[in-house]
């Protein structure tokens, strides 16, 4: 769907109103300014409906990651609930902006987000599993073709990844599930 039109987050409220209760929206890049002028018309609307939302939030060690979520939370307020995932891209990961920043302090205090940790995926996993689209999950459970990603060591480290994933997601389940 096209966000980038007056009523272009409007379908979301369609779905809802079909009778589904998750919708998960990926808004990705320059989604921002459309966002935030849908949630300043239509959100006290939306929200007498009963609908609740939560923003998720990627931050890595780059700062600019840690600046793309408060500047949301700066418009989005107390409007959302929110879970910021800390994706550990590097190894050791330096996660020294999001966590010792005055803002992003002013921000955990305020809003409360629920923290889920990302651990860094070795690149002679990683990379492969993005060249030839497999996921974490087909790859602990050996269920693709691609050779190089068959290798025991792999095949472990891939369900570790994954059981330890599982176990943050289980931190924001109250969040994730009506």
């Amino acid at each position: 769907m096209n966000i980038h039109t007056a009523a272009g987050l409007d379908s979301f409220i369609d779905y809802i109103d079909d009778g589904i209760s998750i919708v998960i929206a990926d808004m990705g890049a320059s989604s921002g300014q459309v966002t935030y002028d849908w949630f300043d018309s239509m959100f006290e609307d939306v929200q007498a409906l009963g609908v609740g939302f939560t923003a998720i939030g990627i931050v890595t060690p780059d700062s600019a990651s840690v600046e793309s979520v408060l500047s949301w939370a700066a418009h989005l307020q107390n409007r959302v609930q929110y879970i910021v995932v800390e994706n550990a891209i590097t190894y050791p990961a330096d996660f020294t902006y999001w966590r010792e920043t005055e803002q992003a302090q002013v921000f955990k205090k305020a809003l409360h987000p629920v923290v889920l940790s990302m651990d860094f995926r070795l690149p002679e996993l990683e990379n492969p599993a993005r060249q030839h689209g497999i996921t974490l999950g087909a790859i602990a459970d050996r269920k693709h073709d691609v050779d190089e990603l068959r290798r025991a060591s792999l095949v472990l480290r891939a369900q570790s990844y994954r059981r330890r994933l599982f176990q943050e997601i289980e931190n924001a389940k109250h969040l994730l599930l009506p």
